[in-house]
Protein backbone atom coordinates (compact mmCIF):
# COMPACT_ATOMS: atom_id res chain seq x y z
CA UNK A 1 0.00 0.00 0.00
CA UNK A 2 1.30 3.46 -0.96
CA UNK A 3 1.77 6.19 1.65
CA UNK A 4 0.90 9.78 0.76
CA UNK A 5 1.68 12.91 2.78
CA UNK A 6 0.00 16.22 1.93
CA UNK A 7 1.73 19.33 3.29
CA UNK A 8 0.50 22.87 3.75
CA UNK A 9 1.34 25.81 6.00
CA UNK A 10 -1.05 25.25 8.90
CA UNK A 11 -2.73 21.91 8.06
CA UNK A 12 -6.12 23.59 8.43
CA UNK A 13 -7.74 23.88 4.97
CA UNK A 14 -6.03 22.88 1.73
CA UNK A 15 -4.10 19.88 3.02
CA UNK A 16 -7.14 18.68 4.97
CA UNK A 17 -9.33 18.90 1.86
CA UNK A 18 -6.69 17.11 -0.21
CA UNK A 19 -6.30 14.38 2.41
CA UNK A 20 -10.06 13.85 2.38
CA UNK A 21 -10.31 13.60 -1.39
CA UNK A 22 -7.23 11.43 -1.89
CA UNK A 23 -8.54 9.03 0.76
CA UNK A 24 -11.94 9.04 -0.94
CA UNK A 25 -10.63 8.41 -4.45
CA UNK A 26 -7.83 6.00 -3.46
CA UNK A 27 -9.88 3.84 -1.10
CA UNK A 28 -7.73 1.03 0.27
CA UNK A 29 -4.89 1.64 -2.21
CA UNK A 30 -3.20 4.27 -0.04
CA UNK A 31 -2.60 5.49 3.48
CA UNK A 32 -3.06 9.25 3.40
CA UNK A 33 -1.76 11.76 5.93
CA UNK A 34 -1.60 15.53 6.08
CA UNK A 35 0.57 17.92 8.03
CA UNK A 36 1.70 21.50 8.21
CA UNK A 37 4.91 23.33 8.89
CA UNK A 38 2.73 24.84 11.65
CA UNK A 39 -0.56 23.61 13.15
CA UNK A 40 -3.63 25.84 13.11
CA UNK A 41 -6.40 23.31 13.78
CA UNK A 42 -8.84 22.02 11.17
CA UNK A 43 -10.86 24.95 9.83
CA UNK A 44 -14.61 24.47 10.53
CA UNK A 45 -15.44 25.87 7.08
CA UNK A 46 -13.26 23.19 5.47
CA UNK A 47 -15.21 20.56 7.41
CA UNK A 48 -18.48 22.16 6.30
CA UNK A 49 -17.70 22.38 2.58
CA UNK A 50 -16.37 18.83 2.50
CA UNK A 51 -19.57 17.61 4.17
CA UNK A 52 -21.49 19.34 1.37
CA UNK A 53 -19.70 16.97 -1.02
CA UNK A 54 -20.32 13.91 1.16
CA UNK A 55 -16.85 13.61 2.69
CA UNK A 56 -16.45 13.73 6.47
CA UNK A 57 -13.17 15.25 7.64
CA UNK A 58 -14.52 16.19 11.07
CA UNK A 59 -12.32 13.53 12.69
CA UNK A 60 -9.12 14.88 11.13
CA UNK A 61 -6.50 16.50 13.33
CA UNK A 62 -4.01 19.24 12.55
CA UNK A 63 -0.54 17.69 12.61
CA UNK A 64 2.98 19.07 12.43
CA UNK A 65 5.36 17.64 9.85
CA UNK A 66 7.78 16.64 12.64
CA UNK A 67 5.26 13.98 13.71
CA UNK A 68 6.02 12.07 10.51
CA UNK A 69 9.81 12.06 10.56
CA UNK A 70 10.96 8.50 10.08
CA UNK A 71 7.93 7.42 8.05
CA UNK A 72 8.71 6.20 4.57
CA UNK A 73 6.31 7.97 2.19
CA UNK A 74 5.90 7.12 -1.47
CA UNK A 75 4.52 10.56 -2.33
CA UNK A 76 4.78 13.99 -0.69
CA UNK A 77 2.48 16.68 -2.09
CA UNK A 78 2.84 20.33 -1.11
CA UNK A 79 -0.35 22.29 -1.72
CA UNK A 80 0.97 25.82 -1.15
CA UNK A 81 4.16 27.67 -2.01
CA UNK A 82 4.80 28.56 1.63
CA UNK A 83 4.93 24.90 2.67
CA UNK A 84 7.18 24.05 -0.28
CA UNK A 85 9.60 26.82 0.68
CA UNK A 86 9.47 26.23 4.45
CA UNK A 87 9.38 22.44 4.53
CA UNK A 88 12.46 21.23 6.34
CA UNK A 89 14.60 18.58 4.74
CA UNK A 90 12.46 15.47 4.73
CA UNK A 91 14.60 12.37 4.27
CA UNK A 92 12.50 10.08 2.15
CA UNK A 93 12.56 8.41 -1.22
CA UNK A 94 9.15 9.90 -1.91
CA UNK A 95 8.25 11.39 -5.23
CA UNK A 96 7.51 15.05 -4.60
CA UNK A 97 4.66 16.99 -6.19
CA UNK A 98 3.63 20.60 -5.83
CA UNK A 99 0.49 22.59 -6.58
CA UNK A 100 -0.14 26.07 -5.19
CA UNK A 101 -3.82 26.37 -4.28
CA UNK A 102 -5.28 29.66 -3.03
CA UNK A 103 -5.77 29.81 0.75
CA UNK A 104 -9.52 29.96 1.43
CA UNK A 105 -8.77 30.73 5.07
CA UNK A 106 -7.66 34.20 3.94
CA UNK A 107 -10.91 34.90 2.07
CA UNK A 108 -12.76 38.08 3.02
CA UNK A 109 -16.22 39.44 2.37
CA UNK A 110 -19.65 38.27 3.35
CA UNK A 111 -20.14 34.82 4.84
CA UNK A 112 -21.44 33.61 1.46
CA UNK A 113 -18.43 35.08 -0.39
CA UNK A 114 -16.08 33.35 2.04
CA UNK A 115 -17.93 30.03 1.63
CA UNK A 116 -17.79 30.45 -2.15
CA UNK A 117 -14.00 30.88 -1.88
CA UNK A 118 -13.83 27.62 0.12
CA UNK A 119 -16.01 25.86 -2.47
CA UNK A 120 -13.86 27.14 -5.32
CA UNK A 121 -10.68 25.82 -3.69
CA UNK A 122 -12.47 22.57 -2.83
CA UNK A 123 -13.23 22.06 -6.53
CA UNK A 124 -9.62 22.76 -7.56
CA UNK A 125 -8.29 20.35 -4.94
CA UNK A 126 -10.89 17.71 -5.84
CA UNK A 127 -9.87 17.75 -9.50
CA UNK A 128 -6.18 17.61 -8.55
CA UNK A 129 -6.74 14.73 -6.11
CA UNK A 130 -8.76 12.72 -8.60
CA UNK A 131 -6.08 13.11 -11.27
CA UNK A 132 -3.30 12.31 -8.77
CA UNK A 133 -5.03 9.08 -7.73
CA UNK A 134 -5.70 8.11 -11.35
CA UNK A 135 -2.12 8.82 -12.41
CA UNK A 136 -0.23 7.42 -9.39
CA UNK A 137 -2.39 5.08 -7.31
CA UNK A 138 -4.22 2.95 -9.87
Amino acid sequence: MKKVLVLCTGNSCRSQIAEGYIRHFAGDRAEVYSAGVETHGVNPKAIEIMAEDGIDISGHSSNNITEYYGMDFDFVITVCDNAKERCPFFPTKAQKFHENFPDPGKATGTEEEIMDAFRSVRQLVKEYAQKFVTDHLN
